[in-house]
């Protein structure tokens, strides 16, 4: 089938329109920090996340400022949205049939992620410079170096198993790239605390206004746990689809085996937030090293080794 032209091209166009929007949400959540106060967040009895002053009692500009930066956001989030929907009617496929449609996807379920749980607690917008500058960044290299022209999938991807497999994949590497993020930002919370004199006074750094150590270690926590069954069944399905396709369900592919490997590390993680010894720090460190070993498999692995997945990589 030969690609709609019109829609192929009005999907790129959205591309650059959610990068532009994505960019002015950094500058205002800049702006949201420069100005606000930030609101401490406590357990809230169901387990949740709350601030624990309303947003109300941060200051009218920084409040303002936070409200643009969301709204700008969302915004942002429509438009990348769009790239995917208009590219799969052009296409009349799934969109994420390459690693620029995979990359593209992934950083939409992470913005997507961040929306929700600023939604749900207003005090997490001050990390929201934190989460959209990386997305900025990784949408920008995307353009650069992954962008394939809009076409039809190639004849390997061509199963029922990419609904599948590849659906999961992405919904699994967007949580895990929140939940490393928020571990990066615990990680630099705990030893701004550490330097800071046990006085009860609250510094006027940008770090002082990042959320409390243990809130930003609950937001990782619960998003790795979110992610961690949608990617074993991505690597499950994965394996079937394998067996399917090529007679074996494990060959110990590039790919395979780096997506077995951050497997193992989120399984390492999950399991040290329960053991003693390794809670805090030491387990934030495993969630930072699990985020590079997906970064390390969509990148290196699809890019410079060689492989069965090699399809994958820019059409």
């Amino acid at each position: 089938m030969t690609p709609d032209q019109s829609l192929a091209e009005l999907s790129d166009q959205l591309f650059t329109s959610g990068v532009a929007l994505y960019s002015l949400a950094v500058v205002a959540f800049c702006a949201q920090l420069a100005f606000g106060r930030r609101p401490a967040l406590v357990a809230a009895g169901g387990g949740g996340v709350l601030p624990s002053d309303a947003p109300a009692d941060e200051p009218e500009r920084g409040r303002r400022w936070g409200i643009a930066a969301m709204a700008l956001t969302v915004l942002g989030a429509v438009a990348h949205a769009g790239v995917l929907v208009t590219r799969g009617l052009a296409t009349d496929r799934l969109p994420w049939g390459n690693m620029y449609e995979f990359a593209t996807a992934t950083v939409l379920v992470a913005v997507v992620a961040y929306v929700v749980l600023a939604l749900r607690s207003p005090g997490l917008r001050h990390i929201g410079v934190f989460v959209l500058a990386p997305v900025v960044l990784a949408l920008v290299l995307i353009g650069l170096f992954l962008y394939a022209e809009a076409g039809p999938l190639v004849a390997a991807l061509r199963s029922s198993w990419l609904a599948i497999h590849v659906s999961t994949a992405i919904l699994g590497f967007g949580m895990f790239f929140v939940s490393g993020i928020v571990s990066v930002l615990y990680l630099v919370r705990t030893h701004h605390d550490a330097r800071e004199p046990d006085d009860g006074r609250q510094g006027d750094g940008i770090v002082s206004r990042l959320p409390a150590a243990g809130a930003l270690d609950r937001v990782a926590h619960r998003t790795a746990v979110f992610g961690f069954p949608i990617w074993t069944f991505a690597v499950i399905a994965g394996a079937i689809w394998a067996e399917s396709a090529w007679g074996r369900f494990w060959g110990w592919d590039p790919k395979e085996t780096w997506a077995f490997i951050a497997w193992v590390v989120y399984a390492g993680y999950l399991h040290a937030r329960t053991t003693a010894g390794w809670r805090g720090r030491p387990a934030a460190w495993v969630n930072v090293v699990g985020l590079v070993v997906m970064v390390f498999n969509l990148l290196f692995v699809n890019m410079v080794s060689t492989g069965l997945h090699s399809y994958a990589g820019v059409n």
